[in-house]
């Protein structure tokens, strides 16, 4: 089993110091104004280093789509996303991926936690996901998996492929039934 605890639309934590919501403020400013790169590890350290610091506020998160606890602790809480999301939408998602940081280790700092966007395919296939229009706000290397590598993160090596297979033989054993249900849109 590659996790112990897998859950889905959960809250990461009631309660964020007021600290981390500055350092959270500040790294968002940084990366809007191109003043610093996208560093997840780097990002995590500064949270974790004010996430018992001053007030703690009471907060309402986005929930977390998937929340994944390995056999070792390490916590990884996923925001799942549609295929092509929206380009002005990153400086939000960054939001919420540090605050669920925030809040995850307000109640436990010595946490090892990862925040990530998950994008279940890939529209360009075979070409590489585009990943252009989120460089610069979103760490490509730490915050994102798309397609094999998400799904090969959840179920092993060869799951993203297994998938594409049983939806193959899905679509040929039912061609049939979905050509019949097509033929009533194409004779309106």
């Amino acid at each position: 089993m590659r996790f112990k605890i897998a859950r889905t639309h959960i809250i990461a934590g009631e309660y964020i110091s007021e600290a981390a919501h500055i350092e959270i403020q500040k790294i968002i400013d940084n990366l809007s104004t191109a003043s610093t790169f996208p560093n997840k590890l780097k990002e995590i350290e500064i949270i974790r280093s004010v996430c018992q610091k001053g007030e703690m506020k009471k907060v309402k998160l986005t929930y977390v789509d998937i929340y994944l606890e390995n056999a070792t602790g390490e916590i990884f809480l996923f925001d799942l996303k549609t295929a092509k999301p929206n380009v002005g939408g990153f400086k939000e998602f960054k939001r919420t991926m540090l605050e669920w940081i925030a809040a995850v280790l307000a109640k436990n700092p010595n946490a090892t936690i990862y925040s990530i966007i998950a994008i279940p395919y890939n529209p360009y296939a075979p070409q590489p996901y585009n990943r252009w229009t989120m460089r610069g706000m979103i760490d490509l290397d730490q915050e994102l998996k798309v397609a094999e590598e998400f799904w090969d993160f959840l179920g092993g090596d060869g799951a993203y492929q297994d998938l594409l297979d049983c939806f193959e033989n899905v679509g040929i054993e039912m061609r049939p039934e979905i050509d019949d249900y097509f033929k009533r849109f194409r004779n309106s």
